[in-house]
């Protein structure tokens, strides 16, 4: 699927690899076959099938180098990157990813001094935990949820995202995670909202391995069968091309030669991530007021907890072959109004953060607790770009401003509250205060090319995910979403892309 001679022109060119830019191809290659669609992503390809979660590489080694290729312009070895035990407020990347090295805070502003991205074919789905849980209360989108789309978009992503609720119903320690925690929380809460199984991307395959998906599985046999559709990998995008103010296409530069070209494009759709959509506008002279405002993180509050009365149950596969255990699985705990956290509870190898040794006399003992915190939506939390420093791409250079409100602080101290009281609810605490990871570490960044249903100046897109006042410009991705949410976004950015994809569909069927 990757070549190096660029297209002169194409119908759609979507740019960025992730789950988002992914649903566009998918759904246009479902809708619109006659399309010719061209994916440019920044990033090497480090997984076979492209795009495949580096989590379902069985070789360690093999995974570490995948890892590491998606490590951003100065990919090295070496340096303190997340692997051992989180204890500590250091700036340290997790594998597959990379910090922003400058500008992540401003004096006396807490800033974001974790923010990170990945660059590869697939973005950051090639390395995230595949949590897909539905928004709750606030979290949901109100202009889509009166007329009852909302779910049905969810549905759809869900489809797209290979989401199951019953990979991990073999794990001996589940059902005791899950009914300690339903004791201790689900008292007064809906049937929704209570304890439950985590919907995640990831199946099972008919040998018992665990496959997780990433972009991959959201393109599909049908993408990838697609004679229009190709992926262009280790291509920068450095601009939006505008006529008339219309989009026209994206000049391009391939990242092996340096040589640049521009693609011609009745669509164009900018997936890069919540911080390099922003910017690729930006570099564009597409600069409405709304575009980097409304930055959303959520802040994190892990503990870690030992299970009482715990029976050691065998492996009986021995060493897990994608580098996972599975003994408690991955439980949920739903965010609501009443209670702005969302809680994912899951044994330690499922983690993407280890917040304990694991006892190797009893593995799967140790329990690891997160609580995602809903924030204040902002205007003054933003992404800014310099008309004159530049990144590693030579892209313009972003400094973040984001600072937590008296509300946010209130809600980090009850999630620390809580999160101690759900950890006892299911065994001992290994320490006695709960840690709160640096901002940023969630990963999950969103707002800053927020949706809106009018053109009132606070949103940089109309409901279909078209720029306001840019005709045939489209905006993907996490970014998207304009409500504060606590659960984990992806699955809600993909059902975004999806109503953006069919409307691109149905512009291409009526010409």
């Amino acid at each position: 699927m990757s070549e190096r001679v660029y297209p002169a022109s194409v119908d759609v060119a979507i740019v960025g690899s992730g789950p988002a830019g992914s649903t566009y191809a998918r759904i246009l290659s479902e809708n619109a076959p006659a399309a010719t669609i061209a994916m440019f992503e920044v990033g090497p390809t480090v997984s076979d099938p492209p795009g495949a979660h580096v989590k379902n590489i069985a070789d360690p080694d093999a995974r570490a180098r995948a890892q590491l290729r998606s490590e951003g312009p100065d990919a090295h070895d070496g340096g303190d990157r997340v692997g051992g035990i989180v204890k500590t407020a250091q700036r340290r990347a997790r594998p597959g990813t990379f910090l922003l090295e400058s500008g992540y805070q401003v004096e006396g502003e807490e800033g974001l001094p974790v923010a990170a991205f990945s660059s590869n074919v697939g973005g950051m789905s090639a390395h995230w935990t595949g949590a897909c849980p539905r928004p709750n209360d606030s979290e949901r989108i109100g202009f889509l949820d009166d007329s009852g789309e909302l779910d049905e978009l969810l549905a759809e992503a869900e489809r797209l995202l290979g989401v199951t609720r019953d990979a991990f119903d073999a794990s001996p320690h589940a059902p005791l995670v899950r009914d300690r925690l339903a004791a201790a929380a689900d008292d007064g809460r809906d049937a929704h909202e209570r304890v439950q199984r985590m919907p995640l991307a990831v199946h099972r395959r008919d040998d018992g391995v665990l496959v997780w998906s990433g972009s991959d599985v959201v393109l599909g046999d049908k993408t990838r069968g697609n004679a229009h559709f190709t992926l262009y990998d280790e291509s920068l995008v450095t601009r939006v091309l505008v006529e008339d103010g219309h989009a026209a296409g994206v000049a391009v530069t391939d990242v092996r030669t340096g040589e640049s070209h521009e693609v011609r494009a009745r669509h164009v759709v900018v997936a890069a991530d919540a911080l390099r959509t922003p910017q690729v506008l930006w570099a564009s002279g597409i600069r409405p007021w709304a575009l980097g405002r409304y930055l959303n993180d959520q802040a994190q509050i892990v503990f870690a907890v030992r299970i009482r009365d715990f029976e050691p149950t065998a492996d009986a596969d021995g060493a897990p072959r994608t580098g996972l255990s599975e003994y408690s699985g991955v439980t949920w705990v739903p965010f609501t109004d009443q209670m702005p956290f969302h809680g994912q509870v899951m044994q330690l190898d499922a983690s993407p953060v280890k917040l304990a040794e694991d006892d190797p006399a009893a593995p799967g003992s140790i329990v690891g607790l997160g609580l995602f915190c809903a924030k204040d939506l902002q205007a003054s939390d933003r992404v800014e770009f310099s008309d004159e420093a530049v990144d590693g791409y030579g892209m313009p250079a972003m400094t973040l401003h984001y600072t937590l409100s008296a509300h946010d602080h209130e809600v980090i101290e009850r999630a620390k509250a809580e999160i101690v009281r759900l950890g006892k609810a299911i065994g001992e605490p290994l320490d006695e205060r709960p840690f709160t990871m640096p901002l940023g570490a969630s990963l999950h960044y969103q707002g800053t090319t927020r949706m809106g249903e009018t053109d009132d100046g606070e949103s940089v897109c109309n409901p279909d995910s078209e720029v306001w006042g840019v005709p045939g410009l489209f905006v993907a991705g996490n970014g998207v979403i304009p409500t504060s949410t606590a659960c984990n976004p992806t699955l809600t950015g993909v059902a975004l892309a999806v109503r953006g994809a069919r409307h691109i569909a149905a512009e291409l069927a009526s010409v």
